[in-house]
């Protein structure tokens, strides 16, 4: 299943950003630490230029903090990129922010104050961060995706200005795994997704990345060998079952989504440098593919003799 969610004020916040982008000394966008690149707007790398590029990895006390060190040293190997790993529950670690915007300006900040965009997805942390940055309650905050609605103009205490835009995703999720992954997440409103979908999706992939983490949080002691029977033998030890014997599926749905997003299953990470890189390669093949077909379509066919 393709996962799209588009709503009406984030194709209005799209063209804000193009918009504002050139007026703006550094970029900050605000990534869940648990799926990078996923939760990265595919349009800031076309619109940026040389402009200075903060990558937040937001959440990091939720994400397996070995692969949060992969996307942080992948990252930087782009020029003029700098990504930290921060929680909203550390707020000093939110605030070195600061001195590390300034240090990648190159410009004199006492003649013009530094001006910064602020980008993320709906709900990756990014209200409660400005609040932290601005030391009062600006931006307002929720555990649903698309609460900020509109851009607004925020000056932090050290002279900065920041600007706030909308949480909001794009109209197409390429690869189409970034889509589950981010409905994982809760980035995309429940109401939107097809939950049993979604969960199976995330116990095939927790059953090979994850499966010590599968045994001790539902006290597993020998996995199945596909999500089915994993969703299953959850449904039994947590008493999610219909009569006859079947399991309630979108009960059972609930429990391992809640369970990834409250960090109840511990600290993993949906998606590695590696992975994505295959995905990229296999998305790629698939479009000139389709590229060639259509060329072919176009092109003038011989005349019959």
């Amino acid at each position: 299943m393709a996962i799209n969610w588009f709503p009406g004020h984030m194709h209005k916040a799209r063209k804000e950003i193009k918009k504002v982008i050139p007026e703006v000394d550094l970029i900050i966008e605000v990534l869940d630490a648990r799926l990078p690149f996923s939760s990265g707007n595919p349009l800031v790398p076309s619109l940026r230029g040389d402009t200075p590029y903060i990558k937040v990895l937001n959440k990091s006390d939720l994400a397996d903090p070995v692969v949060t060190q992969q996307w942080q040293q992948h990252m930087e190997k782009e020029k003029g990129v700098k990504a930290i790993a921060t929680t909203n529950n550390q707020p000093d670690k939110v605030r070195a922010l600061l001195p590390l915007a300034e240090s990648m300006v190159n410009r004199n900040l006492e003649l013009k104050p530094l001006r910064a965009m602020i980008l993320g997805i709906p709900n990756v942390g990014k209200s409660t961060m400005i609040n932290t940055l601005a030391n009062r309650i600006i931006a307002k905050t929720g555990n649903v995706p698309a609460v900020t609605k509109q851009q607004q103009r925020i000056k932090l205490p050290n002279g900065m200005i920041l600007l706030d835009t909308p949480g909001f995703l794009w109209p197409k999720l390429e690869p189409e795994a970034c889509g589950y992954r981010l409905a994982i997440s809760g980035a995309i409103k429940d109401a939107v997704i097809e939950y049993e979908d979604i969960a199976y999706f995330a116990a095939e992939y927790f059953l090979k990345a994850y499966p010590d983490a599968l045994k001790q949080r539902f006290q597993i002691s020998e996995l199945p060998d596909n999500d089915i029977e994993l969703m299953d033998v959850i449904a039994q030890r947590r008493n999610c079952m219909r009569r006859g014997g079947i399991a309630d599926t979108h009960k059972v749905s609930e429990i391992l989504l809640n369970e990834f997003r409250s960090g109840g299953l511990g600290r993993l990470s949906l998606e590695t440098p590696d992975i994505i890189e295959k995905e990229m390669e296999i998305l790629m093949a698939k479009k000139a593919e389709e590229e060639e077909q259509e060329d072919a379509k176009k092109a003038p066919r011989k005349k019959r003799r």
